[in-house]
């Protein structure tokens, strides 16, 4: 599939859309490591596209002790694959994480 040729102007937004995305995944990462957020709170925002696309072991190691080996243990112990977003979880696997934490 080859990808779609845009203008100037069109990658220009596509860029700044692109770099909001990261500031605002940034900002909810900090919020989560100073306590400011929980993983409840994070998971409860379904219709947040930021959130949506963040992938689950960015937002685990986001926490307060939880790195990546942690993060990895816990999340091949639920089931859930390395490259998975946050989108892509079942409600057992929400409701495994919330458990655990």
């Amino acid at each position: 599939m080859a990808l779609p040729v845009l203008s100037a102007e069109e990658k220009q937004k596509a860029l700044q859309k692109a770099q909001q995305m990261r500031s605002q995944r940034a900002a909810i990462r900090e919020q989560l490591k100073s306590g400011k957020l929980t993983l409840k709170d994070v998971l409860s925002k379904t219709d947040d596209e930021v959130v949506q696309k963040m992938r689950v072991a960015y937002l685990l190691q986001s926490l307060p002790q939880v790195g990546k080996v942690t993060s990895q243990k816990i999340m091949n112990e639920i089931g859930i694959h390395e490259s998975r977003r946050v989108q892509g979880l079942g409600k057992r696997q929400i409701n495994a994480l919330l458990e655990r934490f």
